[in-house]
């Protein structure tokens, strides 16, 4: 996956393949539908929900969940998290290996809105309390900038000794589907 100017978006090494992280939401500038997301947005439902309690979907299909949320904070930028695909099941597989292949990189969130304004000019609202319900993995985010900012990466090497990530996981699934037994070698 590329940050756009070429260079690879790489995890501290010892992170596990199916982890990653970014920007579900970004403070203070305008999607593609008007909408603003200020500051303190979230502060509400942060407070008064666990994570495992905000979905992790993909495209926003409920019947479509892909992984687990390990961390949701409003930091100075916006809405910062960090997740895991669960691997063990066909769609976090497909998922995971269409995030390290670029296809998808955007995040988006669910939400029901509990106050909001109007901005001084143009269409779209401001936010200023958001009941978050989910956080999707999705082809096109409404707002552009928010995205995964960091993935565990196959590097080099790992390619070169001819065992790449969709290798690893193909086999894995081929085992598991007919084995009664718990996976016992580990390629990442």
């Amino acid at each position: 996956m590329n940050s756009g100017n070429g260079a690879a978006l790489c995890a501290p090494q010892g992170e596990r393949f199916g982890n990653f992280e970014g920007y579900a939401s970004l403070f203070n500038l305008t999607d593609r539908s008007g909408d603003i997301v200020r500051r303190g947005a979230f502060r509400r439902t942060l407070k008064g929900r666990n994570t495992n309690q905000i979905r992790l979907l993909l495209q926003h299909k409920a019947e479509c969940p892909i992984g687990i949320w390990d961390e949701i904070r409003e930091d100075a930028h916006g809405l910062f998290v960090r997740g895991r695909l669960i691997l063990h099941v066909p769609r976090g597989r497909e998922t995971w290996v269409l995030m390290q292949e670029g296809a998808i990189d955007g995040l988006s969130i669910g939400y029901k809105t509990v106050r909001a304004g109007k901005p001084g000019t143009g269409k779209g609202r401001v936010l200023y309390d958001i009941d978050l319900w989910e956080i999707s993995l999705v082809t096109f985010p409404l707002l552009t900038g928010a995205r995964v900012s960091r993935l565990p990466r196959v590097s080099q090497g790992e390619r070169g000794s001819g065992v790449t990530l969709t290798d690893a996981l193909r086999d894995a699934t081929t085992r598991l589907t007919h084995s009664n037994k718990p996976m016992e070698t580990t390629y990442v």
